[in-house]
């Protein structure tokens, strides 16, 4: 089965933002003063073939914890959809408008 999982990476919440800290004071100079506090992060998305569900969630966190993100300094989560033909032709839609 074809799978897409949706990885968001950030730093944990005991590290220093410097980036975060930078576009919350942007945030507050452009006039978003309700902006109290901004971690900054990566967003990844896969496309994978895996057995099953349990297969791709096992494959997903080995990917995090062996490349996509820094575990001493980061944490991760991730949501993981099935992919069907529908989201497939969907996703070549998007891709064409977006170019």
């Amino acid at each position: 089965m074809k799978y897409r999982a949706c990885v968001q990476v950030t730093l944990k919440s005991s590290v220093l933002d410097p980036q975060g800290a930078t576009i919350a004071r942007a945030l507050g100079s452009l006039g978003f003063d309700e902006v109290e506090d901004v971690r900054a992060g990566k967003y990844l998305e896969l496309r994978f073939a895996a057995a099953d569900e349990p297969a791709a969630r096992q494959r997903v966190a080995q990917m995090c914890e062996t490349l996509l993100a820094n575990t001493v300094v980061e944490r991760y989560a991730f949501t993981l959809t099935e992919e069907t033909a529908v989201s497939s032709a969907t996703r070549d839609a998007e891709g064409e408008s977006a170019q």
